[in-house]
């Protein structure tokens, strides 16, 4: 007894006439399956959504009068080291050339440790916002932009003073 089995060609025709019975399965809409069309979610892509705006920041008087006190306190310790600087540099430049030692660099280098202790007094100004800025953002408020500014313009001023203070440093080299 010998099985015989079908023809690849009749194999062929078979699947060609079932296919399309298969398919439409696939095209009926109506049904208790899901639809396999794309969902509206997997239309929108990756892209990241738009940030919300920033919030409106409420005006705080108190601390707009405390940045005001360290303003003037700023400024009165900018006017004290420009004043001192003007001194430091008078004496490092009488004192250029002179040997380590003597009493023009040694007067040049005193009036150049005197700038460092008036700086202080502008960069404990400064540690006084940077805490308000802190305290603000551990409570997770805002940035206010009035201590921001403030900020800024006393980072900027205490850089200045540390270039001030370098090249007073710097050109004072012992003959």
């Amino acid at each position: 007894m010998s099985i015989r089995l079908p023809s690849p060609s009749s194999l062929l025709i078979a699947a060609l006439l079932t296919a399309p019975l298969l398919t439409g399965a696939c095209a009926v809409t109506d049904g208790p399956y899901p639809s396999l069309a794309p969902r509206p979610a997997e239309k929108l892509g990756f892209a990241e959504p738009p940030a919300p705006p920033p919030e409106a920041v409420a005006a705080d008087p108190a601390l707009d009068a405390r940045i005001a006190d360290n303003g003037r306190e700023r400024a009165a310790a900018v006017r004290g080291f420009n004043a001192g600087a003007t001194r430091a540099e008078r004496l490092v430049r009488a004192a250029r050339g002179t040997k380590a030692g003597s009493d023009a660099w040694l007067n040049a280098q005193t009036a150049i440790a005197e700038l460092d202790a008036l700086r202080a007094r502008h960069q404990d100004a400064l540690g006084v916002l940077e805490d308000a800025a802190a305290g603000r953002a551990q409570a997770l408020q805002p940035a206010y932009p009035a201590l921001e500014t403030a900020l800024v313009e006393a980072r900027a001023t205490s850089a200045a003073q540390t270039r001030r203070i370098d090249a007073l440093a710097g050109s004072l080299a012992p003959a």
